[in-house]
């Protein structure tokens, strides 16, 4: 493979305007293709084969009118007693009357019909069906309806419209650029040279945008979840910037030894870029590997963001090389290139000087803070790896009480239109009222619904945690009955868990009917519970794959073996401290976080899926080095050394950039985004810092030359990858003597 990456990144320099123009066709084609293909994304999250997602199959072909989505309009009297007065009651019949008539609004249901007043009469509730899915509400209608009562208002009412309607794509807004911003700072202090800089940051927002042109322009055909983009726009950024980092690294440091740019060029995306590729293809494979889980919503997330990054590797081996050609030795500091000149380096036949193909190290400075940080480790490995391991401990003390649920509004961002309408509701009714449930009971014959409708009621009117049960209504054919339920506490809460759990159970033994439970808040604890399950699974499959992976790269059983375990490791310690922030509320406020709850459930498979591909990139940049330099006569520990002292500063800069990228999305008012940036951002900081730059050199000085055992046997079985370049750098070595 790295032969074979050498050859296209010389190519690509030779080339670099055709490959320019190519990139740059792609870019703007995919861009009016997004423009006029793009489609909706959507909000709701579909279980196929669970029993609520059953029950809203079955209402959308027998009861259309009750599957359409739904929205809840809370008032709020002046003072208590005013909804009873007949000013009071033409002013809620005003607003009900309002809501009806809007774009899209099948019917409202006016408060006094249903009894949905406050015992202190000074809350009503009037519920709004419209016609179509929460997705299928457009902009329009949506703003319409926010602006329901704007009269009432001004006679001091409180009009709050809310539901699941409400739920739109998240914006992504200039709070993300700040990210961006740090991370062109960070390449700045790296390379020394603003031209450096630019091109690495240019070379990955092309990536970013061919990506996210591509996964818009699908989204007419395939239905996009409103958080794939921006997880997409995440991970895309974060990689594309690290991966030109890395190449453009190892392409400096060869033009510093003498090579010429398209020697050294090639030389990059042979060594370097075979990591790249590698470490692209890991975090590829575990985020289609979601698919395993079989959940739609979150296959369609992870392979969204499995073709961004795989975008991101191909504009990193491809236009990165070009884009160097067109710096050519300006990629350098001045004060580098001026000592270039005046050494007479950079010879025209593109050879380094003796002393630096040797390898032996004998012209480069090792009084760096890598150096110096791998010899500091090394000399006190059982005391860092002791207080390295107490560390994560602590962080992960919390992960056991995670709690996994789908976001509500009583999460939602304080002020939005959402989260007044959920306040207002609690104040008034209750949190039940916020999560109500659906009992679909349906039957081949109009008699059967009609004598099981009675008592399915009963049974859950009976059932501990109901509040009230409201009349079935039924479809026109008789067959299928709808009662709503009220439970006392919140969607989110474990009551209402336990809660679907018993009404199940009680209603199980029920004749001559079937009878589901559904609901936001029933959909919300069956897409959790299926995650949940999924998990172990999913963590066993990735660890089993890393294992694998790194075994065909670096030909041992125990640097694989502690990779993955570094890996638990970092993911307990992320779970952990996420919980004690966005669950438990532990520093919240540093996060603009309003009010602490679960855990969006999909979060932690997804975070195993990211983290793990990231958690190999820098597994194999860094031991990468040390595996070379240990194959070509230095110690082990000495190997240690010369890969961390070699690697550290590019790790530092790349997972300093992950975390500023990841972090500018902790800025963003939802909550569902706010968690993912948090904790990517985390993630990467424990990963990079804690497990791969103190725990990795310290159990490789540890293991010593046990590092590198692999028995005969499976070391002649396992095809070589060639991620170190020996094969490339035997190719350079036949290619000398003709004068390459």
């Amino acid at each position: 493979m790295a032969t074979l990456l050498y050859r296209l990144g010389r190519a690509s320099l030779r080339h670099r305007r055709l490959v320019a123009v190519v990139w740059l066709v792609v870019l703007v084609g995919l861009g009016i293709a997004a423009a006029t293909l793009r489609g909706p994304t959507a909000s709701n999250f579909t279980m196929p084969g669970t029993e609520s997602q059953r029950a809203i199959d079955l209402l959308a072909e027998r009861f259309p009118a009750a599957s359409g989505a739904t929205g809840t309009i809370a008032v709020k009297a002046p003072a208590d007693g005013q909804l009873a007065t007949p000013e009071g009651q033409a002013l809620v019949k005003q607003v009900t009357q309002e809501a009806a008539t809007l774009p899209g609004v099948v019917g409202a249901v006016d408060p006094y019909q249903s009894q949905a007043i406050s015992p202190n009469g000074r809350y009503a509730l009037i519920q709004v069906q419209f016609a179509g899915r929460a997705d299928d509400v457009t902009d329009a209608q949506r703003d319409a309806y926010e602006k329901v009562g704007e009269q009432a208002e001004a006679q001091g009412w409180q009009i709050a419209p809310g539901g699941e309607v409400l739920g739109g794509e998240p914006e992504v807004g200039s709070t993300e650029a700040l990210g961006v911003l740090v991370a062109a700072i960070v390449l700045v202090i790296t390379f020394g040279s603003l031209v450096a800089a630019g091109m690495t940051m240019l070379n990955a927002l092309i990536g970013v945008g061919v990506g996210m042109a591509g996964l818009y322009a699908l989204s007419g055909t395939i239905e996009l979840t409103s958080t794939a983009p921006i997880l997409a726009l995440m991970l895309g950024l974060a990689v594309g910037i690290d991966y030109s980092l890395f190449i453009t690294s190892r392409h400096r440091q060869h033009l510093i030894e003498g090579l010429s740019p398209e020697e050294a060029v090639g030389r990059a995306v042979g060594t370097a870029g075979s990591a790249v590729v590698f470490a692209g293809a890991t975090v590829v494979i575990a985020l289609a590997g979601l698919a395993v889980v079989d959940i739609p919503f979150l296959t369609v997330m992870g392979l969204a963001a499995a073709g961004t990054v795989t975008v991101a590797v191909l504009v990193a081996i491809t236009l990165a090389p070009a884009l160097l050609g067109f710096a050519g030795h300006r990629v350098l500091p001045r004060r580098l290139r001026r000592a270039g000149n005046s050494a007479g380096t950079a010879p025209a036949n593109g050879t380094a000087p003796a002393e630096e193909q040797t390898g032996s190290g004998t012209a480069e400075d090792r009084s760096g803070f890598g150096f110096r940080w791998a010899h500091l480790v090394t000399r006190l490995r059982v005391p860092v790896i002791l207080v390295a391991l107490l560390g994560l401990g602590l962080l992960a003390v919390p992960a056991p009480d995670m709690r996994l649920a789908l976001p509500d509004a009583s999460t939602a961002a304080a002020g939005s239109p959402a989260r007044l309408n959920n306040d207002l509701v609690r104040e008034g009714f209750g949190p039940g009222f916020t999560g109500r449930l659906a009992v679909v009971v349906t039957s081949d014959s109009p008699q059967a619904t009609a004598a099981a409708a009675p008592q399915v009621a009963k049974l859950v009117q009976a059932t501990d945690g109901v509040l009230a049960v409201a009349p079935p209504q039924t479809d026109p054919t008789g067959r299928t009955a709808l009662l709503g339920v009220i439970p006392r506490s919140g969607p989110t809460d474990e009551a209402t868990e336990e809660l679907v759990h018993d009404i199940r159970r009680q209603v199980a033994g029920v004749d001559g009917a079937d009878v589901l439970l559904t609901g936001a808040t029933a959909i919300g604890i069956d897409v959790s519970e299926k995650l949940s399950d999924a998990l172990p699974v999913y963590l066993l499959l990735v660890v089993g794959l890393s294992i694998l992976l790194l075994m065909l790269v670096f030909r041992s059983i125990l640097v694989p073996v502690k990779a993955a375990l570094g890996f638990l490791l970092t993911v307990a310690a992320t779970f952990g401290i996420t919980v004690a922030v966005f669950q438990e509320g532990t520093l919240a406020g540093l996060v603009g976080l309003d009010t602490p709850g679960p855990l969006v459930s999909f979060l932690p498979i997804l975070l195993i899926g990211i983290l793990f591909g990231l958690a190999m990139d820098y597994e194999v940049f860094l031991v990468s080095r040390m595996r070379e330099d240990y194959v070509h006569g230095d110690t082990a520990r000495q190997a240690t050394i010369n890969g961390m002292g070699h690697g550290a500063r590019v790790v530092t800069a790349a997972a300093l950039i992950m975390i500023s990228v990841f972090g500018g999305f902790v800025f963003l008012d939802d909550p569902v985004i706010k968690s993912m940036g948090f904790a990517l951002a985390a993630g990467v900081a424990i990963d990079a810092f804690v497990v791969r730059m103190t725990i990795v050199p310290a159990v490789m000085s540890l293991l010593n030359t046990a590092a590198w055992w692999i028995p005969r046997w499976l070391d002649r079985i396992l095809p070589n990858v060639d991620v170190e370049g020996e094969g490339l750098r035997a190719h350079l070595a036949d290619k000398e003597p003709a004068g390459v």
